[in-house]
This record gives structure tokens, sequence and C-alpha cells, in this order.
């Protein structure tokens, strides 16, 4: 239902959907605020059932928190937006269509533990040296290319008689341009000079800042194998314990044990 409700909103910015869909996201709004009120107001009255969240004041507390927050957030967006639209049309001014897209708030529903947020957090952590160094080396890289780039191009001219590098802020955004391999090209070098100095970059920045996904990459697969591991071995603790509690109420009920033992 939060998905279907994230695809109705995009479409209803689309002039052709606008109508159809802001009919159909209007009925579903209604069902999503009482869904998600019924369940924030569930979740709040019930906190007082752990001993740090009793009472009023441990309620508030509950209420702070981050999630809590958001909850709140989002019930309240949603009301505002049915509240204000009338005879279907959600879109009734274009602040009513920033208070829609914190909605979008919805899809932290999915993962409500934060279990991948802290997946993410602790890769990165393990490896937090590796990618500092990764980094820092393509900063210094981004910084000393973009810079003979402008040295290269700072006198030339582009076909409409214009200099194309005016300033060394432009060496540097045609820089991260390259770096990320967008290549948007409204800044292209002129001279040879200048393209051969963006085409090492290019080069530098294919090969070298592919480096931080493998290692993210690499970090996430051995943490799930460590988690499965970590469940396959919680899934046998029962079953030895169990073992061993039988064997050892054989032992102490076997009549020739003369020693004492308890169940």
């Amino acid at each position: 239902m939060v998905l279907l409700c994230l695809i109705l909103s995009v479409l209803s910015t689309v002039d052709n959907y606008t109508k159809r869909a802001g009919e159909a996201l209007f009925f579903m709004e209604i069902f999503l605020v009482i869904f998600f009120g019924a369940e924030y107001s569930i979740r709040l009255w019930s906190a007082g059932c752990r001993s740090k969240y009793l009472g009023f004041f441990g309620r508030l507390k509950f209420a702070r928190k981050p999630i809590s927050l958001i909850d709140l957030c989002v019930v309240v967006a949603s009301t505002v937006v049915i509240c204000v639209g009338s005879e279907g049309k959600v879109f009734a001014t274009s602040a009513i269509r920033g208070i829609r897209f914190l909605q979008i708030l919805r899809m932290l529903h999915v993962d409500r533990q934060g279990g991948s947020w802290r997946l993410l957090g602790s890769v990165v952590f393990i490896h937090r040296q590796e990618l500092i160094t990764t980094l820092y080396i393509g900063f210094l890289g981004l910084i000393f290319s973009s810079y003979f780039v402008y040295l290269a191009e700072k006198d030339a001219v582009g076909p409409d008689g214009r200099p194309t590098f005016t300033s060394y802020a432009d060496a540097l955004w045609f820089g991260v341009v390259t770096l990320t391999t967008i290549g948007y090209g409204d800044v292209v070098p002129q001279t040879w000079v200048g393209r051969i100095v963006a085409s090492c970059f290019a080069i530098f920045a294919i090969s070298f800042f592919a480096l931080p996904a493998g290692i993210l990459g690499s970090g996430f697969a051995l943490k799930v194998q460590q988690k499965q591991r970590q469940k396959h071995f919680n899934r046998q603790i029962p079953a030895a314990a169990t073992l061993i509690q039988c064997l050892w109420r054989c032992y102490a009920a076997d009549k020739n044990n003369k020693s004492q033992a308890t169940w």
C-alpha cells in the first residue's frame, strides 16, 4: 500500500494522470491516515508495557524517538492534505504539494527496525580507514587535475567565441562531472592539451573511484555471511541445550550412580 501510494503520488504530478491518480490517491490517503493513525496510537499506548516508557513522561519519551516523530509527521501531513483537498483534488496549492512529499517518509515503514541502516553503518565503520584513504587520494586527484585543465584551457575560446573555462570553479565543475563519469557536455576542453589531461583524468576516475564500491560490496557480503552464520549458530543452541539436558537426566536417573545429582 505504501509503495502504491508513492507511485500514485508520482503519477499525480504528471499532467496526463493528475485527475485519475488524484482521485484514487484521495481515497487511499483516507485509508492510510486511519491505518497509520491507529497504529501510532496503539504503539504509544502499548509503549507503557516497558518500564522505561511507563507513565505519561515515559510515553512522552517514546513519542520523542526519531521513528515516532516521523510517524507523527506523516500522519499530520496526510491529514492536512486530505482536509485542504476538495472534490478529490488533493493538490490545492503548491504548499500542499510540498506537504504531500513529506509522505515519502512512509517508505521508512518498510524497514521500521532500521536493520538496513545499521548494516550499512557497521560496514562503513569497519572499512572506514580504506574509504577515507580512497576519498582522500581521489580528492587530491580532483584538485590537481582540475587545475591542470584550467591552466590548459584558460585562454581557449569555444565555438561561440567565449572562453570555456573562465575560472578555476568551472574547471572544478568539469572535474566533478568527469570524475563521476556523468559527462553533461556543458563544458568541453577545446585544446589538445586540455583533452589529454581530461582523458587521463577520466581513466583515473574510472579505475580509482571504483574502489569504494568494491570495498562496500565486499564488506556487505562478509557482513551478510557473518549474520547467516550467527543465525545458524543461534538455531543450534536450543537443540544442543536440550541434548545436554537429556543426557544429564539419564545420568542422574541411573540406579548404579551413587553420586547425588539434581534435575
